[in-house]
């Protein structure tokens, strides 16, 4: 659409800028009662943009979002709940509540996934910000799928399954795109979300015969385009060869290769 603002920034008052500032900072129970607050402001406003159509804005409004949240440390992933139900796949999670804004703090400590001592509540809020990360990257996937961008599309859902491992919606959308680039690594890894998908018990019934019938058809496409690219792979190599060996006056033809028997090749040299 015309009006659809193609890399607008949402604002925000100038005491929740917290973009720049989330790197190396830990937050507390108050401060990621804020984050999660400007968070999730963000992604309704996204989810408002993108049911109007307007992909470019909602994508902006997404990063804006996950920007405001903590980054995620290291290679740390949590199984986390969403607690949503995954629908079609057009549609987007719901707004993820925002905690409440209580600071009291609990007398016990619990650890974190780095065994550092934290409060129950700054635990529980650091899962909040685990989930709404996850849903933010297969919301931005899911923006990128609109735009026809399907490569950006697998990285934003690889960036959401980094949180959870098991998020369906991620795995589904990344499936499919993988699916739609077509190639031999992209179908392979497709395959492999397909079956991840079906041994998930969280995956519900009526979505089980709709991604084995993809995981059917997908397995002759992985097999068919290994064949494609070895093919092309072994032309490029045929035609450097034949440069080299043209400058002797000979060429790969005169160079065939046989089963030994033994699980090889032998070479024969022929004129």
């Amino acid at each position: 659409m015309s009006d659809t603002p193609t890399s607008q920034q949402p604002s925000s008052p100038p005491t929740q800028n917290v973009e720049a500032e989330h790197v190396n900072i830990e937050l507390q129970d108050e401060d990621l009662n804020a984050v999660l607050e400007i968070a999730n402001e963000r992604k309704q406003s996204g989810n408002d943009a993108f049911r109007s159509g307007k992909w470019e804005e909602a994508l902006a409004l997404y990063e804006a979002a996950l920007n405001a949240l903590p980054r995620r440390r290291g290679d740390e992933s949590n199984n986390v709940n969403h607690d949503v139900e995954d629908d079609d796949e057009d549609s987007l999670d719901p707004p993820t509540a925002s905690p409440p804004k209580g600071k009291g703090k609990g007398k016990e400590e619990d650890q974190d996934e780095h065994g550092e001592v934290v409060s129950p509540e700054v635990k529980a809020l650091k899962e909040k910000c685990a989930q709404l990360r996850s849903v933010l990257n297969a919301n931005i996937g899911a923006c990128y799928v609109k735009m026809g961008d399907h490569k950006k599309a697998v990285e934003a859902c690889t960036e959401a399954l980094k949180d959870d491992p098991s998020y369906i919606k991620a795995l589904e959308r990344r499936a499919s795109s993988n699916d739609i680039l077509d190639t031999w690594s992209s179908l392979t890894a497709a395959q492999e979300d397909y079956q991840k998908l079906l041994s998930l018990s969280t995956l519900p019934a009526s979505q089980r015969p709709i991604i084995a019938r993809k995981l059917q058809n997908v397995k002759p496409r992985v097999e068919a385009a290994q064949k494609r690219e070895t093919a092309e792979m072994m032309d490029k190599l045929k035609g450097l060869g034949n440069n080299i060996l043209g400058k002797f006056g000979l060429s790969t033809d005169n160079f065939k290769f046989e089963p030994n028997g033994q699980g090889g090749y032998s070479m024969n040299f022929v004129r």
